[in-house]
């Protein structure tokens, strides 16, 4: 067995080929769907030999993930779950790596006159009066806690809602394929609606509130609570996502000349 395994590795050596070494990468739904992870993966194991791995699923299971020392590190997008994370320990810090924001879709005819809204607020209230088909995440992700914090900022309690709100329990596409189909409401990220494909009769009809700012964060896994994790090669990961060419890539990345993501961490 160990004579095999030197030849393989000298055959490995000789034909050039490098093994990439692995971190698991707990990231959320609208991330994948957002198409950026096949721009920066491929980039990153060219540059540091890293195969980064993606565990792909809403902030609520991915911080979970965390906590079990299922993953080495957690790329997330909602604040208040991430500094608790950080707080209990199972994370070292907390490192803003890029931004975009929610936006409000819904059926070109717009009902409920999302289009012509003052605020995140005003846009809630005028669905919570008419009461339109309106497709929620209920999947505890990112999307999910911010789109029921807009609900409780706009005086409106979503768990009182029946029937023409539908919970689906589902990731950002799937939950937008079910919106399409429905010809419903749904607050979604700009990158992953820009990258749907499968629009149907559903239009963007509100944007730009300040409370609808949506920032990506990456935690690395504490290794003190998790000796296993892979400190070493996430510290190189976290270097690379806050450098030059990550600047370039996440900037750059457009869908029909529209930017999907905004670059926005801080150097050290």
């Amino acid at each position: 067995m160990i004579v095999r395994l030197l030849a393989v590795l000298t055959a490995s050596v000789i034909s050039g080929t490098v093994f990439a070494e692995e971190v698991k990468l707990a990231v959320t739904t609208s991330f994948e769907n957002s198409g950026l992870s096949d721009v920066l993966l491929p980039a990153i194991r060219e540059d540091t030999g890293i195969d980064v791995q993606l565990l792909v699923v809403g902030t609520g299971q991915a911080l979970r993930l965390g906590e079990a020392g299922d993953v080495d590190a957690i790329l997330v997008h909602s604040r208040a779950a991430e500094e608790a994370f950080v707080a209990g320990g199972y994370g070292t810090h907390r490192r803003e790596i890029m931004y975009n924001d929610f936006v409000f879709v819904g059926p070109i005819d717009d009902p409920a006159a999302v289009g012509i809204a003052t605020s995140a607020a005003d846009a809630l209230q005028k669905i919570g009066e008419e009461k339109p088909a309106f497709v929620s995440r209920g999947d505890d992700s990112g999307t999910h806690k911010k789109e029921l914090s807009l609900w409780r900022a706009a005086g409106l309690d979503a768990g009182s809602f029946t029937g023409w709100y539908r919970e689906v329990g589902a990731g950002m596409g799937a939950s937008l394929n079910t919106a399409s189909g429905l010809n419903a409401y749904i607050l979604a990220d700009r990158a992953s609606w820009l990258n749907f494909g499968n629009k149907g009769d559903l239009v963007l009809l509100y944007s730009g509130d300040p409370a609808l700012f949506n920032q990506y964060a990456y935690l690395p896994v504490n290794p003190q609570k998790h000796p296993h994790v892979q400190n070493d090669l996430v510290a190189q990961l976290e270097t690379w996502l806050t450098g030059e060419r990550a600047v370039e890539l996440i900037n750059g990345y457009t869908i029909a000349g529209e930017a999907l993501f905004t670059f926005n961490a801080v150097p050290k």
